[in-house]
């Protein structure tokens, strides 16, 4: 990497993820044709959230700028872009409203 940043070649992306209590968006400068995956393994999220396991940034669904990406693995990123990680839903958004629901009738 130190041989991109003395040549000038290289793109400005960010890697961003949230838990419910806090964020984080690492800024990384990335070699032309990095893929959306690659650069999540390079944002090393796994040491900014320990208690996450790494296989979640591993096989997670990403997004950039709120628009899911297909297939991380071969989509290249372009200077500028915000890679989004998602969390796994930890319950059925349909169960969720039936719940809200629920407490809302009582």
């Amino acid at each position: 990497m130190t041989s991109m940043a003395a040549s000038g070649g290289g793109i400005h992306v960010e890697v961003a993820f949230a838990l419910a209590e806090r964020q984080r968006i690492v800024a990384l400068t990335v070699a032309e044709g990095t893929t959306v995956r690659q650069a999540v393994a390079q944002a090393e999220l796994a040491k900014h959230f320990p208690e996450v396991a790494p296989e979640i940034f591993e096989r997670a669904d990403l997004g950039i700028f709120g628009k899911p990406v297909r297939d991380p693995d071969v989509q290249a990123l372009r200077e500028g872009d915000r890679v989004e990680v998602y969390r796994p839903l930890t319950i059925d958004p349909k169960a969720a409203r039936a719940e809200r629901a629920a407490r809302a009738r009582q």
